[in-house]
């Protein structure tokens, strides 16, 4: 037991290890924990602490040759990790930042290797595993997404990334004391449950303000922020308005396709018949009238548009086709 190292890991907490105890003391250890040549943990994290706290010395444990590459190391961790007690947001954030630099990292080398002498390599950029896969382009934002993928299953890498940065913004000496215990806050909400980007937000409120403004003292810091909050949010609305608004105008503006006027009329096609003339002339609103009858001068008057196009040099014949077979067999 005391061979293995556990080393700086993600998942710090192993959670409630009395059901784990108590199956080692009936059943014994059924799966053995995972490490590498040099004695390194790679999975039963909370297995090993389980048979520590039952005191045990010596423990059963497979060895795996070919995982000492950190990112792979890494990448045994993560599917260790989430194919069993799922990893908190913060331990997500932790473990994607190192995957994000050792994919970028690695990205940037075989790159390298494949600009002299490595063409007549055939499996040079090939697909393989984590050790093997071929130079992605795309820069720092294709190593998120790759390393979002790695650790969450999504390519989204934006929640990762606002965890990282209130960490980065609490541990920052140089900051007021105020936006730094802010951030501390609102890391604590999420470790317990709170969503992230609300929190983010204030984070973020509170570090402009204190960097626009000199409140009086820390006390103030909380009500700005508020402020902040509030215009950002009216900000965010308006553009969203002005945005849905611009969308509405131009599709209002686009031309839609021939494919699309066409399937129109098929669906009104014998629309008549469906409604009754005496019904409709009881039921129907003076307004609502109006609206039919002006949709049907618009009707008419692009019908004879139409008409008038087609009926010009270089437009398709829109004669019956009675008529010009009788005309071409004259």
């Amino acid at each position: 037991m005391d061979s293995i190292v556990v080393g700086q890991r993600h998942r710090r907490d192993p959670g409630d290890l009395t059901p784990l105890v108590d199956s080692l003391k009936r059943v014994g250890l059924l799966q053995p924990i995972t490490i590498t040549p040099d004695g390194h943990l790679i999975c039963g994290f909370r297995r090993l602490e389980a048979a520590k706290a039952l005191q045990w010395r010596t423990v059963r444990v497979w060895v795996r040759s070919g995982l000492s590459d950190e990112l792979t190391r890494l990448l045994a961790e993560r599917d260790e990790n989430t194919t069993h007690k799922p990893l908190s947001p913060l331990e997500a954030a932790r473990l994607y930042e190192e995957l994000r630099t050792l994919v970028d990292e690695d990205a940037d080398r075989r790159k390298k290797a494949t600009q002299f002498g490595a063409k007549s390599d055939k499996t040079a950029g090939q697909p393989g595993h984590a050790e093997s896969a071929g130079p992605q382009s795309g820069g720092q934002g294709e190593a998120r997404r790759r390393a979002a993928e790695m650790v969450t299953g999504k390519a989204s890498y934006a929640r990762l990334e606002q965890i990282l940065a209130m960490e980065r913004i609490a541990a920052d000496p140089s900051l007021s004391p105020a936006v730094r215990d802010l951030a501390e806050t609102e890391l604590d909400a999420i470790r317990n449950g709170a969503p992230v980007d609300p929190g983010y937000q204030r984070v973020k409120a509170a570090q402009r303000v204190a960097a626009s403004s000199t409140p009086a003292d820390d006390s103030d810091v909380g009500d700005l922020v508020e402020k902040a909050l509030k215009k950002a949010k009216a900000d965010k609305a308006r553009r969203i308005k002005e945005n849905r608004a611009k969308r509405e105008s131009a599709a209002a503006n686009t031309k839609r396709s021939t494919r699309s006027f066409t399937l129109k009329w098929t669906e009104l096609a014998g629309w008549s018949q469906k409604y009754d003339p005496e019904q409709i002339a009881r039921e129907i609103k003076t307004e609502d009238w109006a609206l039919f009858l002006r949709v049907l001068e618009e009707t008419k008057a692009f019908a004879d548009a139409v008409d008038l196009a087609r009926g010009s040099p270089g437009a398709p014949d829109s004669r019956p086709a009675t008529q010009s077979r009788a005309e071409s067999s004259c």
